[in-house]
C-alpha cells in the first residue's frame, strides 16, 4: 500500500553553526580583553559621547534632558567620592573599577545599537540572540512584544519565556534598564508594566545525553587540549581554550584545588560573569558551552531554576538511580575540604546564600569560608544526588551503570480486535479508553477500545465517521491522509489537525510554493513527469478543524465540521514518494511537529535533504498557537498559518530555514515520543538500497542522508542538485536499525515502520524496550538501551503470535507460524500505554506473553494488568498552574520592585 522505504544517516551541527560560534566567541573575548585593558582609561571621549547622546535625545524628547543631566551629575558625584575613600576602604577601589567597566560596556551597546539601525534596538550578546521584527524582539527564546505609540510614558511589554530561560531574565531586565536609561521607551515618569506568560514550566527532565541546548553530544573534529572530554563532548575546541584561560585567570595556589576546580570547569558553561553597577544595574554576560555529554541533566536544565554549576555529588543515590558507583563520592565535601582556604579569583563559587547556586555575585572575597558560612551551607546549595531523572557531578565525565546483555523477550503475544485498515491513532486526550483512528483514503473514526482480556472488540461505526475529509485528500500508494494530531487542549478548545496530500489539478484548493524553486537551486520545469504527475501537482497539507461547530464540549463530541478552520501548511512535492506526512504534538512544547521525506527520486537527486533553505527531508516545528496575519505570512516567507518557535535552531545557525528542528531524513515513517521520557523523540527512516534507521531526534540534529546511508558513505547515481562534503557536516548515526539483506528476501526490498517505548504493564518483560518493524511484516524488533538513559542500544528480533482466545480470529501465513498481518503500517499507544499494530489485515493489541504460550518471568501468576488511565489534562493543568501563577505573580513583582530604583 505504501511504497517501501529505505534508509539514510544522520549528522548535526554544521559548517555555518561553527562559524557563528566562532564569530561569537571571538567576539566575546575581544570584548571582555578590551574591557580589561581599559579598566583605568577614562578619556574626554567618554564625556563628549555621553553629551552628544543627550544632545541627540533633547532633539527627540525634551524630558530627557533632565535625565541625562542628573546621570551626568549622578556619574560626577560618583567618581569625586570614591577616589577620595578608597585609602579608607579597598572596596572603594573595586567598586571604581566596575564603574569603569559598567560605563565601557555601556558604550560599547549603544554603539551596536546606533551602527544597526538608530529607530531600532538588536543587539547580540555572545550567544544570546536579540532579533527584532517591527515592535517585538527576542532575547534567546523570550520573545518579546513592544506596542510602541509615539513618546508615551506607559509601555506594555508581552513575553513569553521558556523555563530554560530563566537566566534570562536578568539579561531581560538589563534591557529594560538600557532603554529607559538612554530614553528609548519615553521620559522621567516611565512605568513598565510587565506581563509575563511563562508558558513551558513543565516538570520533565533529560535523560539521554544532552547538551544543555538540547542538542546532541559529538565527537570533536581535533582533541581537546585542556578538557578531558574527547569521545563524547558538548564542547569544542574555541570553547576549551575559552575554558583554559578563564582557569589560568583564577590564580589558583593549590594543586589540589585547582585539580578540581579545573574538572568542575570543564563540566561547566563557565563562567557567567556578572558586572553590576549598584547605582545603575547594567548585567553583561559572557558564557561557553557545558562539554559533558549529560550536562543537560547535571546544570538541570528544565528547573524552575536552572543552574549556573553542575550539581556536585553528594553521596545521595537513589535507588533507581542509572548513574555508576561515581555518584556515591561525595565530591561537595571534598571541594569543600580542599579548597575552603585557598584564594580563587573570579569564584564560580561566589553564589549568592540565598539564590541556592544562582548567579554569582559581586565579591572582593576569594575563599570559599568568606563566601558560605559553612559546608552544609555549601553542600546545600550546590550539592544533589543522583536518582532516575538526573546526575550529579563527581568530578568526571558522568559514567551509568552497565546492566549486562539483556536477555530478550521469549515473544510478544497479540489479540485482534479489530478488521478495518488504518494507518494512524491517536488517544483521546481526556484520558478515556477512547481513541482516534483514520485511514488513509481520508476518514477518521472515534472508537472505544476494550479493556485487556475482556473478550471485547473495537467498537466504532464505519458508516458515521468523525470526520470525513475524503474529497479533499488525493488517494493513492503514495498519497493520502498521512497524519492526525489533536491539539494538547482538545477537551477545551477542539482542535485537530490533519496532514495529507492533495492534487492541485482536481481541486483549486490545493496550491502552495513548490519545493522545487529557486532558493533551493532548483527548477521545477527541468524536472519533467514522475509518474504521470506534473512537478508539484501533488501538495502535502496541514489543515486545522474543529470539533465545537458541533458540541459545547469538545471532549464529549462524536463529529467534526469537515469545512478547514484554517491552513496550517501547504508545499508542492516535486517527485511522487518520500513526503513521510506524520505530525505529532511536543508533550513539553506543545508545538507542531512535520515529518518530512526529501520529496523523492532515486538517491534523492537535489540533495534536498542536506539543502538548509529547502524543507524536504527535514523534521519540522510550528507554533500554531500564535497564527500571524495574512500580511504577517507573505512578509515572513511562510508556507501557512502558524509562527516560528522563538527557541527553533534558526537562531543559532543563520542559513537554516526558520522551520526547521532537525535535517538529513530520507523518509521519516513513524516517530513518537517516549511518554516516560519526553527527551526521547524517536524516528524510524527508510533507506534506501542498504539500511533501515532508527533515530534519536535531537534540535538540529543531522542525520546524515544523503551524504550517508546508515554508517556508510553515499554515492548518488546522479546528483544535478550538487552534493554535501562529508567533512562539512556532523552526522548522528542511527542507534538501531537493520540491513535489507535481514529480512523478507523473496520481496527483494525492505522499509521500516517505527513504534514506541513500550510502557505498559500488560507484558511487563517488554517494559522500556522499543517496538518497531518491517512494513511487510516479516520482522518485529526489540530495541534495549543499555546503560539506560545513555542513548545506546541494541536490538533483536523477537517472536510474535496471536493469542489462542483472540477475540477476533487470526489468519497465518501459508507454510509459516506467523500471522498474516500482511503490512504492518503504524504502532499505536493508547492512554494505558498499551500497544498496538495497525496493519494491512486489522488492528492488533500486546498483551500478556503467556497467552501465546510464551514465557515472561516478571508476569503475575494471576495476570499482570494495565495501569488505570492517568489524570485528565484539566486535573493535569490545575496541579501544574498553581505553581505557575505563584511563580509568575512573583517575578512580575521582581521586576516592577527594581524598576522603581532606575
Amino acid at each position: 500500500m505504501l511504497e517501501h522505504r529505505q534508509m539514510w544517516d544522520t549528522e548535526r551541527i554544521d559548517s555555518g553553526r561553527k562559524e557563528a560560534r566562532l564569530k561569537s566567541d571571538a567576539a566575546s573575548k575581544a570584548f571582555l580583553a578590551e574591557l580589561d585593558d581599559d579598566q583605568k582609561k577614562r578619556t574626554k571621549d567618554d564625556k563628549k559621547k555621553r553629551r552628544n547622546k543627550k544632545n541627540r535625545m533633547k532633539n527627540k524628547d525634551p524630558k530627557m534632558t533632565n535625565r541625562d543631566e542628573l546621570h551626568d551629575q549622578t556619574t560626577t558625584a560618583t567618581e569625586k567620592i570614591l577616589p577620595q575613600s578608597a585609602s579608607d576602604d579597598d572596596a572603594a577601589a573595586d567598586a571604581l573599577r566596575m564603574l569603569e567597566e559598567e560605563r565601557k560596556l555601556a558604550e560599547n551597546l549603544e554603539y551596536q545599537r546606533q551602527i544597526e539601525n538608530e529607530a531600532k534596538h538588536n543587539c547580540l550578546a555572545d550567544q544570546m540572540i536579540l532579533e527584532e521584527s517591527e515592535s517585538s524582539f527576542l532575547v534567546g527564546s523570550i520573545e518579546c512584544k513592544i506596542p510602541m505609540v509615539g513618546l508615551s510614558n506607559v509601555v506594555h511589554f508581552s513575553c513569553s519565556f521558556l523555563k530554560s530561560d530563566f537566566l534570562l531574565l536578568c539579561l531581560f531586565i538589563y534591557f529594560c534598564f538600557e532603554f529607559a536609561e538612554f530614553g528609548i521607551m519615553g521620559g522621567s515618569n516611565l512605568k513598565i508594566i510587565l506581563f509575563l506568560n511563562l508558558l513551558q514550566f513543565l516538570n520533565s527532565y533529560f535523560a539521554m545525553p544532552l547538551c544543555t541546548d538540547s542538542r546532541a553530544p559529538f565527537s570533536p573534529r581535533s582533541p581537546l587540549q585542556f578538557c578531558p572530554y574527547n569521545t563524547t563532548t558538548c564542547c569544542n575546541s574555541t570553547d576549551d581554550l575559552a575554558l583554559k584561560t578563564q582557569f589560568e585567570s583564577m590564580n589558583i595556589s593549590d594543586s589540589g584545588c585547582a585539580s578540581l576546580l579545573k574538572s568542575v570547569l570543564c563540566a561547566d558553561l563557565v563562567l557567567f560573569y556578572v558586572y553590576i553597577l549598584l547605582h545603575l544595574k547594567y548585567f553583561a554576560s559572557h558564557h561557553l558551552q557545558r562539554c559533558d555529554q549529560f550536562s543537560a541533566e547535571l546544570f538541570r536544565v528544565n528547573d524552575s531554576v536552572p543552574r549556573e554549576l553542575p550539581v556536585l555529588c553528594n553521596s545521595t543515590v537513589s535507588s533507581n538511580s542509572t548513574q555508576s558507583n561515581q555518584a556515591r563520592n561525595n565530591f561537595c565535601s571534598q571541594i569543600w575540604n580542599t579548597c575552603q582556604n585557598v584564594s580563587i579569583l573570579n569564584s564560580p563559587f561566589a553564589a549568592s546564600l540565598q539564590g541556592r547556586a544562582g548567579a554569582p555575585r559581586p565579591s572582593n572575597s576569594t575563599r570559599l569560608t568568606d563566601l558560605w558560612q559553612s559546608q552544609t551551607d555549601f553542600c546545600d546549595a550546590l550539592g544533589g544526588a543522583s536518582d532516575s531523572g538526573s546526575a550529579c557531578f563527581a568530578g568526571a565525565f558522568v559514567t551509568l551503570n552497565n546492566t549486562g546483555p539483556s536477555t530478550p523477550p521469549s515473544g510478544m503475544c497479540l489479540e485482534k480486535i479489530g478488521n478495518v485498515t488504518f494507518i494512524n491513532m491517536v488517544p483521546h486526550p481526556d484520558g478515556s479508553n477512547r481513541a482516534f483512528f483514520s485511514n488513509q483514503q481520508g476518514k477518521i473514526w472515534l472508537a472505544t477500545i476494550p479493556q485487556v482480556g475482556s473478550g471485547g472488540m473495537l467498537d466504532l461505526d464505519e458508516a458515521n465517521p468523525f470526520l470525513d475529509i475524503t474529497d479533499e485528500v488525493h488517494f493513492d500508494t503514495q498519497f493520502g491522509l498521512l497524519g492526525i494530531a489533536l491539539h494538547p487542549n482538545f477537551v477545551e478548545n477542539g482542535r485537530l489537525f490533519a496532514s495529507f496530500n492533495c492534487d492541485k489539478a482536481k481541486w483549486p484548493n490545493c496550491a502552495g510554493r513548490c519545493a522545487c524553486n529557486s532558493d533551493v537551486n532548483c527548477d521545477p520545469s527541468k524536472l519533467g513527469p514522475d509518474n504521470g504527475a506534473q512537478p508539484c501537482q501533488y501538495q502535502s497539507v496541514i489543515a486545522e478543524f474543529s470539533a465545537n461547530s458541533t458540541t459545547n464540549q469538545p471532549s464529549s463530541a462524536t463529529s467534526a465540521s469537515p469545512s478547514e478552520v484554517r491552513r496550517i501548511f501547504t508545499m508542492g512535492l516535486p517527485f511522487t514518494s518520500h513526503h513521510g506526512g506524520q505530525i505529532l504534538f511536543g508533550p513539553e512544547d506543545g508545538h507542531l511537529y512535520l515529518m518530512m521525506g526529501d520529496g523523492g527520486g532515486v538517491g534523492d537527486p537535489y540533495n534536498f535533504a542536506q539543502n538548509k533553505k529547502s524543507l524536504l527531508g527535514k523534521i519540522m516545528r510550528f507554533d500554531i498557537d500564535n497564527i500571524p496575519s495574512a500580511t504577517e505570512v507573505g512578509q515572513l516567507g511562510l508556507w501557512g498559518n502558524y509562527s516560528v518557535p522563538n527557541d527553533n535552531p534558526y537562531t543559532v545557525d543563520k542559513e537554516l530555514q526558520k522551520e526547521i528542528w532537525a535535517l538529513g531524513l530520507r523518509n521519516p515513517w513513524r516517530c513518537s515520543f517516549d511518554s516516560a521520557r519526553p527527551s526521547y523523540f524517536i524516528c524510524a527512516d527508510v533507506g534506501q538500497d542498504l539500511y533501515e534507521e532508527v533515530n534519536l531526534i535531537t534540535k538540529d540534529g543531522n542525520y546524515g542522508w544523503r551524504a550517508y546511508e546508515g554508517r556508510s558513505l553515499y554515492t548518488p547515481s546522479q546528483s544535478p542538485g550538487g552534493n554535501t562534503s562529508v567533512g562539512s557536516i556532523r552526522p548522528i548515526f542511527p542507534v538501531m536499525g537493520y540491513n535489507h539483506s535481514e529480512v523478507n528476501t523473496n520481496e527483494g526490498s525492505a522499509s521500516i515502520t517505527g513504534g514506541y517505548f513500550y510502557r505498559s504493564l500488560t507484558d511487563p518483560c517488554l517494559y522500556g524496550r522499543y517496538l518497531f518493524a518491517d512494513l511487510y511484516a516479516g520482522a518485529i524488533w526489540a530495541g534495549t538501551e543499555n546503560p539506560v538513559n545513555s542513548g545506546n542500544f541494541t536490538s533483536s528480533k523477537i517472536s510474535f503470535n496471536c493469542a489462542r482466545d483472540s477475540p477476533l480470529n487470526c489468519a497465518f501465513t501459508p507454510g509459516s507460524s506467523l500471522p498474516a498481518l500482511s503490512y504492518i503500517f503504524f504502532f499505536g499507544e493508547d492512554n494505558n500505554k498499551d500497544v498496538y499494530l495497525l496493519t494491512n489485515s486489522g488492528v492488533y493489541r500486546v498483551v500478556r506473553a503467556s497467552r501465546c504460550g510464551y514465557t515472561c518471568s516478571r508476569e503475575n501468576a494471576s495476570g499482570a494488568s494495565s495501569p488505570g488511565p492517568p489524570p485528565s489534562p484539566s486535573e493535569a493543568n490545575l496541579l501544574r498552574g498553581s505553581h505557575e501563577a505563584f511563580l509568575l505573580v512573583l517575578i512580575s513583582f521582581l521586576c516592577l520592585f527594581v524598576m522603581n530604583f532606575v
